[in-house]
């Protein structure tokens, strides 16, 4: 089943904004979407000011000749609400609907998302427009996909004003029922916190010093609870009122920590993602990578949307480079590997007024001239060559856990060190993988892990009773898992669980930890094997494991830094430390063999190489991100040049190569 029913190719195109432009730009822009072979753009996302010009006044005739010159055109449309950015009146009419920050500042109108995500002026607003528009347009041919407002969260993740505050405690009281147990699981006993009355409850606001950890977590549950809120209302009219027509939103999987988005995951018709390269990182393309793997994590392993990225530089990070010659397919190929179905960029053509007139566009302000228009045009050749690719899927070896509750948790205030880092460690364990040429998932401390062989935590801080049996299940059956430091500490609550450290996975790793033992910045440790590691260690007690390196020196010295503890018919290991990039690798390898993975294909590290298996076959898609050419085993027909392939595949420096496997 397509991604986007009644779309029979890969996505291809952006966000359009015509409003920005006088209407005879307007054909020009559609002729050379043709040229480029656009044939899906996002349309309306932040046209709210100019649908809606003053309360309850509407004008969409140039939205309707838009969207007739585009279907005439052959191109679709995913039409958006506009509620991401209210236009001036609304906080004219409104103030007591601005954001106001922790400590206490009223935030103004003069950008986007200027608005307490809790406020009924804003709900009553945004449901009315949304109504609208979903009136108007239901059926219309040109509209196969609805976009719900864009990338909740990403400027207002949070407001600390009284109507957020009457809101949290509405939340409080769903989730408690009443304040006896708020007070059980917030811990309120300590620096006489307890609450008698619900109206005493308030937000984390800046305080004399750290706010109650367990009042935070709940606070950044409630703020991502709100935030869905306001999509469900959206989605909720456009299904009732034009049914049929999957509806989505942008999500910012992996570099948002506010949202929640395994729960908004099956919330969403179809899983979109927005991911902007970290231009100045030297391996930004495995942080690719692993947000496109999260993003179909996210997806239960569907078909998702790429809905936005960058052909080239974009305009708000400290210095926004240019990306090299092929970079932008490369980028583009990479989350095609791991299952998006559709590539879209922001934007269509480059703004020449507002905050992102310096974000690059697939149309720059140099036209048709530029490297870059020359690359959006071969790109979306390219992709029109790759049909059969839809609906396939990806199987993977190794699953990651990730938890955004966890992430909380673990980088609130007064932890036992400040290097405690939930994305360095998922990083720390997805890169040698990704260089090892294994495919990875991620997946939920409470979802379903049994077709894995192996399965990393990388940054399990926070984990409930539920996961922690979980995990066990896992590992009694045959599983093998592999455990990262201060992980199983805190229960939902980020109450420390009983019985010493690390509570809910003690008697799954065989194991107690008598005491943290943070190391001073700059300095490391000596393994008894000579590998060297930093920032972390701890000092182990044995309840059943075995230990298969010890410290040499340092706070630990003599005690087991790594452990194996044989479980059921599985195993766990356990790492108590920072090791290097190296020693790792090392670990993960020596890990994969033991969990009865295949070698690792002998590929130089610079490769990316992802299968996807579909109905109308196998495909290899393999991306080359170094500067020689690289032959990959395999056979069949190579789908971007039509060539027979039956000693390897050739995959030229800086490119790309999609191979249908065993069809010669």
């Amino acid at each position: 089943m397509p991604l986007i029913p009644g779309m029979d190719r890969i996505a291809y195109g952006g966000d359009y904004n015509p409003e920005q432009w006088p209407e005879q730009v307007w054909t020009a822009d559609v002729a050379l979407m043709r040229e480029a072979g656009v044939n899906l753009v996002s349309l309306g996302i932040f046209a709210w000011a100019m649908l809606e010009p003053a309360p309850g006044e509407y004008e969409f005739g140039w939205l309707d000749r838009s969207l007739a010159l585009l279907h005439d055109a052959g191109i679709a449309v995913d039409l958006a609400t506009p509620t991401a950015a209210p236009p001036p009146w609304f906080l004219h009419r409104h103030p007591d609907a601005a954001p106001i920050t922790r400590e206490g500042t009223r935030l103004g109108g003069g950008a986007r998302q200027s608005f307490c995500p809790s406020s009924p002026a804003y709900a009553a607003a945004s449901a009315g427009i949304t109504e609208q528009l979903a009136r108007r347009y239901a059926g219309h041919s040109a509209v196969v996909l609805w976009h719900a407002h864009n990338e909740y969260g990403g400027a207002n993740p949070f407001c600390y004003c009284p109507t957020s505050a009457a809101a949290f405690r509405n939340w409080l009281r769903d989730r408690y029922g009443d304040l006896g147990k708020l007070n059980d699981a917030w811990g309120t006993t300590f620096w006489s916190q307890r609450f008698g009355d619900w109206a005493e409850v308030e937000p984390p606001i800046v305080a004399p010093t750290t706010v109650n950890p367990a009042q935070e977590l709940d606070f950044l549950r409630f703020s991502s609870d709100a935030h869905l809120a306001n999509f469900r209302r959206e989605r909720d009219i456009l299904h009732r009122l034009a049914p049929g027509i999957p509806v989505t939103t942008n999500f910012m999987l992996a570099n948002c920590k506010n949202i929640d988005y395994w729960k908004w995951g099956t919330e969403v018709d179809l899983v979109a993602n927005d991911h902007y390269l970290q231009a100045e990182r030297a391996d930004n393309h495995i942080e690719l990578a692993m947000c496109a793997d999260l993003t179909r994590s996210v997806a239960h392993g569907r078909s998702w949307l790429l809905m936005e990225h960058s052909t080239n530089a974009v305009n708000w990070q400290p210095r926004n480079l240019t990306k090299a010659p092929g970079e932008l397919g490369r980028n583009s190929m990479q989350h095609l590997a791991r299952g998006a179905d559709g590539i879209l960029f922001f934007q269509w053509r480059a703004s020449r007024f507002g905050a992102e007139k310096f974000h690059s566009a697939m149309l720059p302000h140099g036209g048709t001239g530029t490297r870059t228009w020359r690359e959006v045009a071969a790109l979306g050749a390219a992709l029109g060559e790759l049909a059969e690719l839809r609906d396939s899927r990806i199987t993977a070896e190794v699953a990651l856990l990730w938890d955004w509750e966890s992430w909380w948790g673990l980088e609130l205030p007064w932890r036992p060190s400040q290097e405690l880092s939930f994305r360095e460690r998922q990083e720390a364990f997805y890169e040698p993988l990704w260089r090892a040429h294994r495919t990875v998932d991620f997946a939920q401390p409470e979802g379903a892990l049994e077709g894995y062989p192996l399965v990393v935590a990388p940054s399990s801080y926070l984990l409930s009773p539920g996961a922690a049996d979980n995990l066990r299940r896992y590992v009694a059956g045959g599983g093998t898992l592999l455990v990262s430091y201060f992980s199983g500490i805190v229960d939902g609550h980020d109450a420390v669980h009983p019985g010493g450290y690390p509570g809910a996975l003690r008697d799954l790793l065989g194991l107690g930890v008598e005491e943290f033992e943070p190391l001073a910045a700059g300095r490391s440790v000596r393994l008894g094997d000579g590998r060297t590691a930093g920032s972390w260690a701890e000092r182990l007690e044995l309840h059943g494991a075995t230990a298969l390196v010890s410290y040499a020196d340092g706070p630990a010295a003599g005690l087991p830094a790594i452990t194996r503890h044989a479980y059921g018919k599985g195993q766990a290991f356990y790492v108590s430390t920072r090791l290097t990039a190296e020693g790792t690798a090392a670990l993960l390898a020596a890990v994969s063999e033991a969990a009865g993975l295949p070698p690792a294909p002998d590929l130089p590290p610079s490769l990316e190489v992802v299968e996807r298996h579909g109905d109308t076959g196998a495909y290899l898609i393999a991306i080359n991100h170094g500067s020689s050419e690289v032959v990959v085993p395999g056979d069949g027909v190579e789908l971007l040049t039509g060539d027979v392939v039956a000693d390897g595949l050739p995959v030229p420096a800086g490119s790309f190569r999609v191979l249908r496997r065993g069809d010669r």
